[in-house]
């Protein structure tokens, strides 16, 4: 049974009328992260998730935008083409956002497993869910003011929500998934208005809960990204190089092919852009043509080590990718976030990515 509810008021136009709102990617094969970057160590402990901020007050407001300033720079020297925020002013993909909200309760915990595979203290839902403020949108309208290039703004998807969290309320993970999907949607407009090109749900859950993402997890998907003019984009990976997914991919086999459980319904859904992760995994390359049609992100850059790629690397994943993907339907990107590594490494990532794409652009324009 389909569940709804309010999407409330729709937010003014993108005051953009030379692209209507619409991302126009005129650049073959560009290139993006999947989500997040290092901090710098004045911010927060580097190479640490959930890492406390090192400044308060106004002091950290200002550092957290020099931390993007810093992030998108790094982009811009390694020749990043869609631009990110690096994830600079949340301490977490998931629950930074949740903290925003009304209806979670973060001191009253409890312990619950997550994508089905380790246990954590997680917060409560004791009442109905709400938005009482924008979350992110002066976050994002700050970086669209430094730079003309395409930008995509990440947000975590209803069902990695759910997961992450107790339900003492409505008891039903469909239910609250519905909700965070209208809470989402309220979100992404407001950030398409003030200029995101590309607007990706984090749906790491999809590679775990294959009949409830089947069931109603790809329809509130596509609630959240409902009546949106940019481009909109799911990101599921194998997670974080941090040794609890690490080890969860040592039990997975000579094959993972998770993916072949979700892309069917992806492929059919509203949802444009599908991002996977393919360098140094087991996912079998030939899985991409379940979303032929869809633009796909190709993660080419390993998240879970500290080598940096070579150019030629990146390329020839890339060149695996084209056998099931048009060129002007691949977005060459990273596994997943960068959160954990150190500065230099991600940077010297970010330039591989861009190096690598730019190699086999060339040969695709010969």
């Amino acid at each position: 049974m389909a569940l709804r509810c309010s999407a409330g008021p729709r937010p003014a136009a993108c005051d953009r009328p030379e692209r209507e709102g619409i991302l126009i990617m005129t650049t073959l094969l560009p290139t993006t992260t999947a989500g997040s970057l290092p901090k710098p160590a004045w911010l927060a402990q580097p190479e640490t998730l959930w890492s406390p901020w090192r400044l308060e007050g106004e002091d950290l407001i200002t550092g957290k935008q020099d931390a993007l300033r810093l992030a998108v720079d790094d982009q811009r020297q390694a020749g990043i083409d869609i631009v990110g925020d690096g994830e600079q002013t949340r301490q977490h993909f998931v629950t930074t956002f949740i903290e925003h909200l009304d209806g979670v309760d973060f001191e009253q915990r409890e312990t619950v497993r997550i994508r089905n595979r380790y246990d954590a203290s997680v917060p409560t839902v004791v009442g109905a869910v709400s938005r009482p403020a924008p979350v992110f949108v002066d976050d994002a309208r700050f970086l669209r003011a430094q730079t003309r290039q395409p930008i995509k703004w990440t947000l975590p998807g209803p069902m990695t929500m759910i997961d992450t969290l107790y339900d003492a309320h409505y008891r039903s993970r469909e239910k609250l998934a519905w909700e965070f999907a209208c809470i989402l949607n309220q979100e992404a407009r407001e950030l398409e208005a003030v200029g995101v090109d590309i607007i990706q749900f984090d749906e790491p859950a999809f590679n775990v809960f294959f009949d409830e993402a089947n069931d109603w997890g790809v329809a509130t998907l596509e609630r959240a990204a409902q009546g949106l003019k940019a481009k909109t984009a799911v990101h599921i990976c194998y997670g974080y190089g941090i040794k609890a997914n690490t080890d969860w991919k040592k039990t997975l086999g000579s094959e993972w092919r998770q993916y072949e459980q979700t892309f069917p319904n992806l492929q059919a859904s509203t949802i444009d852009i599908v991002s996977l992760e393919c360098q140094n995994s087991r996912v079998p390359m030939d899985l991409i043509e379940l979303i032929r049609g869809k633009t796909v992100m190709v993660g080419a850059i390993d998240v879970a080590t500290d080598r940096v790629e070579t150019a030629e690397e990146v390329a020839e994943t890339l060149r695996n990718a084209l056998r099931f993907v048009d060129a002007d339907k691949l977005y060459p990107a990273t596994n997943c976030g960068m959160a954990p590594l150190s500065r230099s490494v991600a940077q010297g990532k970010l330039h591989a990515l861009a190096a690598g794409a730019a190699i086999v652009r060339a040969e695709l324009s010969a």
